[in-house]
């Protein structure tokens, strides 16, 4: 038979949880994460917020300064030269004579028929 019996009887008790002394993610064992004594106030703040709005705060104010060096290229040289017409329709060329991307390219016939066309 498959029938269980208890040999011996439970009694129900009363469990108190208590959290973690600094909240989620921190432990009586190592230190408090984000409440180290003698980090200044900015610190403080900011380990308060949110992490997605830390995140892409970091995230956009890296990416303007890495932006700042190629703003100031551009507004001394000017445009790659590769953007020219000149070089696009050499490349163009080139292509066409390696017959590079056949079947839907440059060098199929669609694109060879319109730029004729042209």
């Amino acid at each position: 038979p498959n029938t269980w019996t208890p040999t011996q009887k439970f009694k129900m008790v009363k469990v108190w949880y208590e959290p973690p002394p600094y909240g989620p993610g921190t432990s009586l064992n190592r230190p408090a994460y984000g409440h180290q004594a003698g980090g200044t106030q900015l610190i403080q703040q900011l380990s308060r917020r949110p992490q997605g709005m830390l995140i892409a705060g970091a995230l956009v104010t890296f990416s303007a300064i890495a932006y700042i060096p190629i703003m100031i290229r551009e507004a001394r040289q000017g445009l790659p030269f590769t953007i020219s017409p000149e070089y696009m329709a050499a490349q163009r060329a080139y292509m066409r004579y390696h017959n590079m991307n056949p079947i839907f390219g440059i060098s199929s016939k669609e694109a060879r028929a319109a730029d004729e066309a042209h």
